[in-house]
């Protein structure tokens, strides 16, 4: 590159830091290409060929359009922290006003990287004469399948949402809705079933409780009676006992009135005079 063409460099962009210092996201207007260097092409909607190639939180044009030459890319574009490289130069049919690319660069804010739907394209200096990408699709024809298929694809959600499965047919729902009857009389009875069972368990349990306490209770008294009256709990023979005379005293002394005394000596004759 010649002195000349690298003073017309330096004063353009001289110029333009000069009328963009003061403000934030301004798109550089178009340049002529330079070979060696990288100028600005213009605000795009479109990226022809070009893919992503790296993301940085200093992305300009001073780091896009550099790592793209290094890579032998003739075309880069920046949005936002975004860097794409490629070999070809979008359709001129997708060109925009240059307001549309307003958005601050990450690296140097001064400088616009890309906008609402658009990118800011530069050539990087590998070749001057760049050729133009294939058009891009109508957009409206775009729009409209895509309008077409979300209107289908949300048809079809709604459909698999209120429709019921094949298999659910009104048969079925009978039959279960008569397995729910079924399994919950069957339920039912069961628990009736579990339930008296407890019950009469309880019952049983608390009736032979009670007896055991009235045996226990019997027991007791027979045996205060037995000790109160001061021998043996009496012999079941008709009801009455029978008693030994000869261990009661008083019983002996009656027997012993009108008979021999007990207290005189038979042993000795005596002599009695009795009356002729």
């Amino acid at each position: 590159m010649s002195l000349r063409q690298i003073a017309t460099v330096a004063v353009l962009a001289l110029a333009s830091f000069t009328v963009t210092a003061d403000k934030k996201g301004v798109e550089l207007p178009a340049e002529q290409p330079v070979q060696g260097t990288d100028t600005v092409a213009g605000c795009f909607s479109d990226l022809g060929d070009m893919k992503l190639d790296s993301t940085d939180k200093y992305n300009a044009q001073g780091y896009c359009a550099p790592v793209c030459r290094d890579k032998g890319k003739p075309v880069g574009a920046t949005y936002l922290k975004a860097c794409y490289c490629g070999t070809k130069l979008p359709h001129k049919s997708t060109l925009l006003d240059d307001s549309k690319c307003n958005e601050p660069c990450p690296g140097f804010d001064p400088q616009a990287c890309g906008g609402l739907g658009a990118y800011t394209v530069y050539n990087t200096g590998v070749q001057v004469n760049v050729a133009e990408a294939d058009p891009p699709k109508s957009s409206s024809t775009s729009t409209s399948s895509s309008s077409t298929s979300t209107s289908t694809s949300q048809t079809s959600a709604t459909n698999a949402e209120t429709a019921p499965a094949a298999s659910e047919s009104p048969s079925d729902d009978k039959q279960k809705g008569s397995s729910n009857v079924v399994g919950i009389a069957v339920g039912v009875v069961v628990g009736v079933v579990v339930a008296t069972a407890l019950a009469a368990g309880a019952f049983f349990y608390l009736r032979k409780k009670r007896n055991a306490e009235l045996e226990e209770e019997h027991r007791r008294n027979a045996a205060v009676n037995a000790f109160i009256s001061g021998g043996k709990p009496p012999r079941s023979s008709g009801g009455m006992s029978i008693a030994d005379s000869r261990m009661d005293p008083v019983m002996n002394r009656r027997m012993s009135d009108g008979s021999i005394a007990d207290n005189q000596d038979y042993s000795r004759r005596i002599l009695r005079v009795t009356n002729a």
